[in-house]
């Protein structure tokens, strides 16, 4: 296959998320704009950003790539994550966008908690920061590798040249034009990931003898990729299920609930957003799992995905198809992966700007400032990500399980507990946190029962807010700015 109508589009592509940079700095006039897009969002952009910023390039290969190894037994990982991404759509996305504007218009989690708990001393502010800067350097790392992957699949190019090939352009539109950007070229991109995973998961049955004969051949040929109970247990399904619980804990994606033009525009969100998100996770299944049938017809081309299953849906696109469209294909793979990379550095740069410069350092910077500061400091964790993705033997799935945990950990518990227990307090929040990150790292390490360390997390964290929120007390004006948001909600819902 030529390569010539894969760089054009590519380049095609490349270049129209460019163009929504630039328009993105010419309408970017605020702070407020770059990191939060003004909370302007309709329900378009909010449902389809919030699917592609979370997806990821794990969405097209983490996932088929682990479908195609270990066969159905990786599907509960699926249902985990609906469940959880509903549940954060129905409890968390209404009172967190409400919450973060009456609490003095907070733009990050760091900022709401601060506000929250009118924490003067700002140590939730700092450790909150902390954490995010830790588990988004790891997270915006599986991105680069990702994207590594791509480049130095099609195009040939040795690793190190594929990093920086596949990091550039998503620096580049991000640094320009902040959230707006993001958010606009996210809607672009998850509409080209769920053509994609419609596509050729219907051209791979297809072309397999259909989804009958296709999951008997892969029985006879892999009979324990077709058993969904196979080389798991109940400690393992549990791990996949809890990949839910790490939802309501993801600074990118609760940034599109925040950032959302009102309350009344969350239901409607949520609908096009679970429904976009069921389509592609069956897609990415679909994939991986009638991959085998696929390659048992054709092992003549079975070396490369053997070689890395993580590859599958990236060589699938070559080899059925006509070399433009498999270009359209690939594209939305680039796509997963910019979409989720970009939210990534905007936050980290938004907890850097926000939360350590704007707090400790310039408390009077005006608002060119802080964009500026906010473009510099995302170049900066960008070029620490890249060190982070340059050993070749970096696995996207592993890195994106490490981070998704930390998060779901240090922040999932606090940020639903704040939401409804009236009586949690500063230092909870504070313990909840600690104990949460802390338990990942450690429990990461030795892989105790081999249970993920999502599950010890946010169940020790949120203990730890109970225990120390019960011995404190709240202040009356705490507890007041909550009744009053709960009044706001009851009265809207």
């Amino acid at each position: 296959m030529t390569a010539s109508p894969l760089w054009i589009t590519f380049a095609l592509y490349l270049a129209g998320m460019l163009g929504i940079g630039f328009y993105a700095w010419w309408r970017t006039r605020s702070f407020d704009d770059y990191i939060l897009g003004g909370r302007s969002l309709n329900p378009w952009v909010t449902a389809l950003s919030t699917g592609a910023s979370d997806m990821s390039g794990w969405l097209l290969m983490g996932l088929p790539g682990a479908l195609y190894a270990s066969g159905l037994a990786e599907s509960w990982i699926a249902i985990g994550l609906v469940a959880g991404a509903w549940a954060n759509w129905r409890y968390v996305a209404g009172p967190l966008r409400v919450y973060t504007e009456r609490a003095g218009n907070a733009l990050t989690l760091p900022d709401y908690f601060t506000h929250r708990f009118e924490d003067r001393q700002r140590l939730l502010r700092v450790l909150c920061a902390l954490v995010i800067l830790v588990f988004f350097a790891i997270y915006s790392a599986s991105g680069i590798v990702a994207g590594a992957r791509l480049f130095e699949s099609t195009f040939g190019l040795p690793y190190a040249q594929a990093l920086w090939a596949g990091a550039a352009v998503t620096i580049a539109y991000t640094l320009l034009g902040g959230f707006l950007a993001v958010s606009w070229t996210d809607t672009v991109q998850a509409s080209l990931m769920i053509f994609a995973l419609i596509l050729v998961p219907l051209i791979v049955i297809a072309g397999s003898g259909g989804p009958l004969d296709a999951h008997a051949m892969i029985a006879a040929a892999h009979p324990v990729r077709a058993d969904w109970f196979a080389g798991t247990s109940l400690v393992g399904i549990v791990s996949l299920l809890a990949w839910g619980l790490g939802y309501v804990g993801q600074p990118h994606i609760l940034a599109r609930f925040m950032a959302a033009e009102s309350l009344v525009a969350i239901r409607p969100a949520r609908r096009i957003g679970m429904s976009w998100m069921v389509i592609c996770l069956a897609g990415a299944i679909a994939v991986g799992y009638y991959a085998n049938a696929w390659y048992a017809a054709h092992p003549e081309l079975a070396g490369a995905v053997n070689e890395n299953p993580e590859r599958v849906f990236i060589l699938l696109a070559q080899q059925l198809f006509h070399p433009w469209v498999a270009g359209v294909l690939l594209s939305a793979v680039l796509a997963a992966i910019m979409s989720t990379l970009s939210c990534q550095l905007l936050v980290c740069s938004s907890a850097l700007t926000e939360d350590f410069y704007k707090a400790f350092l310039r408390p009077a910077a005006g608002q060119r400032e802080l964009i500026w500061v906010g473009r510099a400091t995302l170049l900066a964790v960008a070029l620490v990500a890249v060190w982070l993705a340059w050993s070749p033997d970096n696995s996207v799935l592993k890195l994106v399980s490490y981070a998704w945990a930390g998060f779901g950990a240090a922040f999932g518990p606090v940020v639903v507990i704040s939401l409804y227990w009236r009586g949690m307090t500063r230092d909870g929040a504070l313990a909840g946190v600690l104990v949460g990150a802390i338990t990942v790292l450690v429990w990461k390490r030795y892989a105790w029962f081999g249970l993920y360390e999502m599950v010890p997390g946010v169940l020790f964290a949120s203990l730890a807010i109970w225990q120390v929120s019960r011995a404190g007390s709240v202040p009356a004006t705490v507890a007041a700015g909550f009744d009053r948001v709960h009044g706001e909600l009851r009265a809207t819902s």
